[in-house]
């Protein structure tokens, strides 16, 4: 990584936010992406297979448990931060390919200049919005895919025509039969947004599963929800392996639990949907000097 603040730094185009590359103070090798104050990546270069951030750590347990260990798939990630996941799918599973799509040209060319990617990962980066990417996809795509990471956020929030049924649908297009869709989820008490979006997806895929922290799911604190949908059965044997694996404490809802955290919810539709609700700038924003 350069050691010049402005060559790890960049302003993105579409949201104005400035996007930084910055050393792990406590693990060398390893570096967070920070967008407008906001923690969205952290990459270990030196081993991409070691995942920080609680949801992330979950979302690669649920990958570990696709196919056999360590056989190739082939993923789609909406959303490319510092490709966190695409890195950790070619380190633990060698010759999968991978689409990126991502909206900021000038995050992308940060990453890729600062965080250089591994020759010998099959990753493809399409530029531009992750919707209308999304169906501009190679034909031969729909219907093969393993799994679609929806990771969209501008700056800490993520834009509402990526919450809709109508869009989780025409991520669901691209899945093969036994395919699975993860999707991050911000929110805090009430609840309304991931409640929401658990029921959304839910609509547009027969069986979903959502993992968290427990306290976050009880409501009482601002986090990350890995929602979990297929339309294969998902094995609920998956779950005590996926919580074992933490961080903990952690807790899955499945099957009547999880109508009933979604019980009321309303499903959104592009008529309807909104962003998600932004944090306290207490939670998330790193302090810096002027």
């Amino acid at each position: 990584m350069s050691e010049s603040d402005e060559t790890a730094s960049a302003i993105l185009k579409h949201s104005g936010y400035r996007a930084v590359i910055e050393p792990d103070r406590f693990v060398p090798g390893a570096f967070q992406l920070v967008v407008d104050g906001t923690p969205q990546s952290h990459v270990n270069l030196d081993d991409p297979s070691e995942l920080f951030f609680e949801y992330i750590q979950r979302m690669g347990h649920v990958i570990d448990l696709l196919r056999m260990p360590g056989q190739p798939i082939t993923a789609v990630h909406l959303g490319a931060g510092a490709l966190t996941l695409p890195r950790y799918i070619a380190a633990t599973r060698p010759d999968s390919r991978q689409q990126v799509i991502e909206l900021e040209s000038e995050l992308v060319d940060l990453v890729r200049r600062e965080l250089p990617l591994p020759r010998s990962a099959q990753i493809r980066i399409r530029h531009g919005d992750a919707r209308e990417v999304l169906g501009k996809l190679p034909a031969g795509l729909r219907g093969s895919v393993d799994l679609v990471v929806i990771d969209v956020f501008s700056g800490a929030r993520t834009p509402a025509h990526v919450t809709s049924v109508e869009f989780y649908r025409e991520a669901a297009a691209l899945l093969a039969p036994d395919g699975i869709v993860l999707v991050n989820v911000a929110d805090g008490p009430p609840l309304a947004f991931a409640r929401g979006q658990a029921a959304t997806l839910g609509a547009a895929l027969e069986n979903v599963a959502v993992l968290a922290e427990t306290q976050v799911l009880k409501g009482r604190r601002y986090g990350n929800f890995v929602l979990v949908g297929s339309n294969a059965r998902l094995p609920l044997d998956w779950l005590p392996r996926l919580l074992a694996g933490g961080p903990h404490p952690s807790k899955a809802v499945a099957g009547a639990e999880l109508d009933a955290f979604t019980a009321g919810a309303a499903i959104a539709t592009d008529a309807t949907a909104i962003p998600s609700p932004p944090p306290s700038r207490s939670i998330f924003q790193v302090r810096r000097g002027s």
